[in-house]
């Protein structure tokens, strides 16, 4: 009852009857609910197992052993019947499975947890959408589907209430709540837009298109054919464009006009002023600084002997693919992809550490502690860990079939997979 009202009343009534009605007021008031306190959370790592349609979970750190697995597909059967059914949705279902799949359907991309650790919410390219998979049933909580026909790399905002997923046929950005999944905003981008990444706090958010990566305009002297390539960059109040960056001027005027400008993969220094990315065909990586936006510097890795020169045996015409940086943005981790190797990188001298063999190594992120980097190696379906420290390996663990993208998350403290995970 407002505080203004309440003297208006006592004044009206005799007094016992006011006593008399708070005394029945307060017999029939249930009494108040306890405060349900989040439930203890954990940190662990998932890896998404792009053929097999599940998410292992595992460590973020230590040993990385093995936790559960997570059946990301419970619904194929009903996605399969509305693919079968509509023509157009299954010419691009089965053109995704001969050319980006390498003859595989593509059923996990990138997976986030939600704020309270209770669901997995995942991109499925082949099945062209979003969903949240609860943790405990396994169950499919909701689904979004986005424009076009084919869903790619996501990123969470910091905290942790958006996730923002690339609809890669559609040149698009969806920006989702990842709690219901309803649209809270979206935006255009350059052909085939691919990584997304939030900046400032989650005040603006980066997306990079990567351009046309199945046409076999591979020479440098036909890069024009593979699109309109860009970071669009939004402020994520408004989800409009608050820039774009042609990193095709940029090279030229670095005097790199050889290089793709597909930007892939990429890493953020701490304080953001600098940018670390890769480029399609390209066995190594540039820095460019944020505030000049100009190209200051370009690592060439070594290439292994035993990979071929011709672009068109590069997957999706990327040589190297997956980034990351140490914590205190003393170390960079890049996964050779091409070339069978993972190493660490001094970010002052650019000097590489030891090549850690690893098979076709797809992504490159940080464990839960800082200390290491994280790649997935997709043809011998297994992560390993690697010291940011000696550049060295710690560790290998078994995961599903073609692991790529690996995230840190958070679920609740004892979980077990539900049944059929």
């Amino acid at each position: 009852m407002p505080f203004s009202v309440l003297p208006r009343v006592r004044r009206s009534l005799p007094a016992a009857a006011v006593l008399a009605a708070a005394a029945l007021t307060a017999s029939a008031a249930p009494a108040a609910a306890a405060p349900q306190s989040a439930p203890e959370l954990r940190e662990v790592m998932f890896v998404g197992n792009n053929w097999e349609g599940t998410a292992d979970v595992i460590e973020a750190s230590g040993d990385f052993a093995g936790i559960g697995r997570i059946n990301v597909i419970p619904d194929k059967d009903e996605r399969l019947r509305e693919i079968y059914r509509n023509p157009l949705k299954l010419v691009f279902f089965l053109g995704i499975r001969e050319t980006v799949g390498e003859g595989h359907d593509q059923y996990v991309d990138d997976m986030y947890s939600t704020p309270d650790g209770t669901a997995m919410v995942a991109s499925r390219p082949s099945f062209a959408d979003v969903v949240s998979i609860d943790l405990a049933t396994g169950d499919v909580r909701w689904r979004f589907p986005v424009s076009g026909f084919r869903a790619d790399h996501m990123a969470v905002s910091p905290d942790g209430t958006q996730v923002a997923v690339s609809a890669s046929t559609s040149n698009t950005v969806h920006v989702l709540d990842i709690e219901t999944g309803r649209q809270v905003g979206s935006f255009k981008t350059g052909d085939k837009p691919h990584e997304n990444v939030y900046t400032d706090g989650g005040r603006y958010l980066w997306n990079m298109s990567i351009g046309e990566v199945n046409n076999d305009a591979d020479a440098p002297w036909q890069d024009f054919r593979k699109g309109d390539r860009k970071i669009t960059v939004v402020d994520t109040a408004t989800f409009e464009v608050v820039r774009t960056i042609d990193m095709r001027q940029r090279l030229d005027a670095f005097g790199r006009k050889d290089l793709s400008d597909s930007v892939r993969p990429v890493a953020f220094t701490p304080d953001e002023s600098k940018l670390y990315f890769q480029v399609s065909f390209f066995n190594g990586f540039l820095e460019y600084d944020v505030a000049t936006d100009k190209i200051l510097r370009v690592k060439t890795l070594p290439k292994n002997p035993d990979t071929s020169d011709d672009r068109k045996t590069y997957v999706n015409d990327s040589r190297h693919h997956g980034m990351s940086m140490s914590p205190d943005g003393s170390k960079l981790c890049i996964a050779g992809t091409m070339d069978d190797y993972a190493t660490v990188v001094d970010r002052a001298s650019l000097q590489e550490g030891p090549l850690v063999p690893a098979a076709k190594p797809y992504w490159a992120t940080v464990s839960g502690d800082g200390k290491a980097c994280v790649i997935s190696e997709s043809a011998a379906d297994q992560v390993t860990a690697i010291d940011f420290a000696t550049g060295e390996k710690i560790v290998s663990v078994p995961v599903g079939d073609h692991p790529q993208r690996v995230r840190v998350a958070r679920i609740p403290a004892g979980w077990t997979p539900p049944a059929g995970g």
